[in-house]
């Protein structure tokens, strides 16, 4: 499988003042739905209008399908599929009109329109609601018909800008069921600030910060950033003479109470999972406690997420130094 996407040294300025996306290199492969991670301001909105070719970079390029993306690059964006963050559409417009709208735009002829309308209106879940004007629609059916324009062009890269941003509990999930369905079909880039849903539906993830790129890789490896770092104790007996052992032990860094039972105990890069896990045993044996369980308590994309913010904060301390 190729690269449906190839960022190389992508760098935006706005009007000599604002560094809004600063010398960024990510990968996209054939067949993922990656995650494109960052707090609000981080720079995710410019560096997808830069993949789309809607603004020129300052330095550096983009490449879709191996191609150079500019802003002259229609029969590029042809093979996108676009739903930017709360999509607006035509109040006095129903979906059935607007999808026949889009499908024209893209000179799809009228008997395979028809079709591909019906079969998304379906899809997403708009059946019931073809024939009513958009302006009476909620956000969670406005996304959901923003889905359905994105995919009308059947593209081959599906561009999500902020999928469940304002969305209730109800419609994001049934917004994430979706990308993960259209993920078995499609290359994904989903760029959102909640890190759960990153979580639940992306098999790679880039992290972007004040316009800088931190990480670039699966899911996996990202949690594995921390989570080989750190360990959760539940115990049964004197937690504080145990905590106060803690302070002693050289393969210590740091550690952190949860109530009475559980603590969290970091540890330094020299020391592996499996010796750690040895040498705790082995100090709650000495002291006479019970262990009741020990897991990897920082597995989540949210831990990894702050974890990669705080180092970026800290090499950049140190660059200014």
């Amino acid at each position: 499988m190729g690269r449906v996407i190839e960022m190389d040294n992508l760098t935006k300025i706005f009007g000599e003042k604002l560094i809004a996306v600063n010398n960024v290199n990510f990968e996209v492969e054939e067949g993922a739905i990656f995650g494109f991670l960052g707090p609000n301001g981080a720079g995710k909105t410019t560096t997808i209008r830069l993949l789309l070719g809607l603004i020129r970079p300052t330095a550096g390029e983009v490449r879709v399908f191996g191609e150079k993306m500019t802003p002259g690059s229609s029969s590029l964006r042809r093979r996108i599929g676009y739903l930017p963050t709360n999509p607006r559409f035509p109040p006095t417009m129903t979906p059935i009109r607007y999808l026949d709208f889009v499908g024209k735009l893209f000179r799809i002829g009228r008997e395979e329109r028809m079709k591909r309308l019906a079969t998304l209106i379906r899809s997403v879940g708009l059946l019931g609601d073809s024939s009513r004007e958009i302006a009476g629609f909620s956000t969670g059916m406005v996304t959901r018909l923003g889905f359905a324009a994105a995919l009308m062009n059947d593209p081959e890269l599906l561009i999500l800008d902020e999928p469940t941003s304002g969305l209730d509990p109800a419609g994001r999930k049934s917004t994430l069921d979706l990308i993960a369905e259209l993920g078995k079909q499609k290359t994904i880039f989903v760029s959102s600030h909640i890190l759960s849903d990153i979580d639940r539906v992306c098999t790679d993830v880039g992290v972007i910060g004040e316009g800088k790129g931190i990480f670039s890789g699966s899911i996996k490896d990202m949690k594995k950033i921390i989570r080989s770092r750190v360990i959760r104790l539940e115990l049964e007996g004197n937690l504080a003479k145990f905590c106060e052992a803690l302070k002693s032990a050289q393969w210590v860094v740091g550690f952190e109470t949860r109530g009475d039972f559980e603590v969290d105990i970091t540890f330094g890069p020299a020391i592996s999972m499996a010796d750690a896990v040895r040498e705790v045993t082995n100090l709650v044996s000495r002291l006479g406690l019970d262990l009741i369980s020990v897991s990897s308590s920082t597995s989540s994309v949210e831990d990894a997420f702050m974890a990669l913010l705080r180092d970026e904060e800290s090499r950049g301390f140190l660059r200014a130094a």
